[in-house]
């Protein structure tokens, strides 16, 4: 049950004013958030017990932000309100039958003394309040104001915020000494915390990934081409926006608040192939879709690529929060440049998911056989001992083609369709838990970085033949990774791409290298063991 699905319009315009001001004397700090401390003493007016009211913000905060905007905390009204007329509080209480529209506010015990005590505060005082207008999320000027290494926890307001504040103070530090942007990954900026969840489609030619984001969306989007030849020959970003308008990549990568700026180092080529569609839809508002062009087969189409086409997959795969690989009944065979993208995904195998799409132009034999076939071709690219999730189906909007298929084949799609979808709807509430696991995944990865960039440092001579030594550390770079990971005891899995890093350290001096600080590792490793456990501790269900 996805709580921002629910319109504000279910809600009549009398209901809401008064959930205005319930929610504006609730938000003890006026930031447009109710957290759980906020939440509990207002609550408790309800008269609900412990149990319905941890249900209640269970529901309402789905996406398990550790706190509730104004849209939420309808929400949250509502169902205390059926909760005191003796509903039982369930998932899919909002989602019934009852007539949300003419449902009537609960009874909140006391609430309207306590505001009219605040309001005449508020006249002595002399204070205009503007009701429903809140100041901007305290964590907005986190990233361009000096001050940032000094923002007092107590100004964190939800888990997201509390992950910007360590970034800064702890994990950014370490980073910028160490220059792991440029090994790794570009630095953080406030919008890549905000960034809505994002899903890719990756596939060869014609596999019908165009199509697929148009199924979902019920309809085209700006810039969309179909055709049996390869259509799509860019990056294109589809993501909500006020109207229906295309954007070119150069522009997109200048905007602050989008998600996208760490793309201008694949530089004007990528940039050149890359757009940004936007349009007003529902299902945008909580889920971006990175739609990408076919993967040639051949070596001949990679040649002609004018920009590093792995390494800006790789650098979607680690902001996305699900990748799905298509592949259709006539296109099984893993070409080159594939086998290349899929292994530039080491490290999101969590991530992924296999579409057989187009399955309904095969009958049920030949269907049997080609999952066959295409579970060889992933075997010998993803080298895992866990069988990868396939969805198979016919994801388009026509309706399945059942003179091939036949009566089993029909219910099978729809049960596969069912499964997908509800895999996607997932993502807006699993989205704060993912990003934890980014931020925790990129600390490790930042540690690592660190200890590999100051064990190249110490090796150096002081003064004679460092050139020579520099050439040596470089061609000698995985017995160097077997040194550092024997000295700090680091599990070998965790260390980055042998190849890539030998080609990015070429083109520095390793004697201009930072010396190992350790009380930088150890800020790292206090955030990792306490800082985001707490930080956790403090935003989960209050009632808990």
């Amino acid at each position: 049950m996805e709580i921002a699905s629910i319109p504000i319009t279910t809600c009549s315009k009398e209901h809401q004013q008064i959930y205005q001001e319930w929610f504006n004397y609730a938000d003890a700090d006026t930031d447009g958030r109710i957290t759980g401390n906020d939440a509990t003493k207002f609550f408790a007016m309800s008269n609900l017990s412990r149990q319905d009211l941890k249900q209640v913000w269970a529901i309402a905060d789905s996406k398990r932000q550790g706190y509730l905007g104004f849209k939420e905390f309808i929400a949250a009204m509502q169902l205390v309100s059926l909760a005191q007329a003796g509903h039982a509080v369930t998932n899919d209480l909002l989602n019934s039958d009852v007539d949300l529209s003419s449902l009537k506010p609960p009874v909140m015990e006391g609430l309207d003394a306590l505001i009219a005590k605040k309001k005449r505060k508020e006249k002595t005082s002399e204070l205009e309040s503007n009701g429903s207008l809140h100041g901007p999320s305290p964590s907005a000027n986190w990233f361009s104001s000096k001050s940032a290494k000094n923002v007092p926890l107590s100004s964190v307001t939800s888990i997201v915020d509390g992950l910007k504040r360590l970034y800064l103070q702890k994990l950014k530090p370490l980073e910028v000494t160490y220059r792991f942007n440029d090994f790794v990954s570009p630095l953080l900026a406030n919008s890549d915390f905000d960034a809505k969840p994002m899903v890719m489609l990756l596939g060869q030619y014609s596999t019908g990934k165009t199509t697929f984001i148009k199924h979902l969306l019920k309809g085209g989007y700006p810039g969309a081409h179909i055709g049996p030849e390869p259509t799509t020959d860019r990056f294109v970003v589809v993501m909500s926006g006020p109207d229906e308008r295309s954007i070119p990549g150069n522009t997109i990568a200048v905007q602050a608040d989008m998600p996208f700026s760490g793309l201008t180092t694949f530089g004007t080529a990528f940039l050149s192939k890359f757009e940004c569609s936007q349009m007003p839809h529902p299902l945008l508002e909580h889920i971006t879709f990175v739609d990408t062009p076919g993967v040639l087969s051949g070596e001949k189409q990679r040649t002609q690529r004018a920009y590093d086409f792995t390494g800006v997959t790789s650098w979607f795969a680690a902001k996305c929060d699900l990748i799905l690989l298509l592949f259709d009944p006539h296109k099984l065979d893993v070409s080159d440049e594939f086998k290349r993208v899929i292994a530039s995904l080491r490290g999101h195998d969590d991530k992924i998911r296999v579409v057989l799409n187009k399955a309904d132009q095969i009958d049920t034999q030949q269907l049997m056989r080609v999952y066959g076939a295409l579970m060889w071709s992933l075997g010998k690219v993803i080298n895992t001992p866990e069988v990868m999730r396939v969805y198979i189906g016919s994801f388009n909007d026509k309706p399945v083609n059942e003179s091939a298929t036949g009566p089993i084949g029909k219910e099978l799609f729809e049960k596969e369709q069912e499964d997908l979808l509800s895999d996607l709807k997932d993502i807006p509430k699993k989205a704060c838990d993912r990003r934890i696991n980014e931020f925790v995944k990129r600390a490790r990865a930042a540690k690592i970085h660190a200890y590999i960039i100051s064990h190249l440092k110490k090796e150096m001579p002081a003064m004679i033949g460092k050139a020579k030594t520099q050439q040596r550390l470089i061609d000698n770079l995985l017995d160097e990774f077997g040194k550092v990971q024997r000295e700090f005891h680091l599990p070998p899995g965790d260390f980055p791409n042998v190849e890539h890093f030998k080609e990015t350290l070429s083109g520095y001096n390793i004697d201009k290298f930072e010396k190992l600080k350790p009380k930088m590792i150890q800020a790292v490793d206090d955030m990792l063991g306490y800082d985001i456990p707490d930080l956790l501790k403090n935003f989960r269900n209050p009632y808990d």
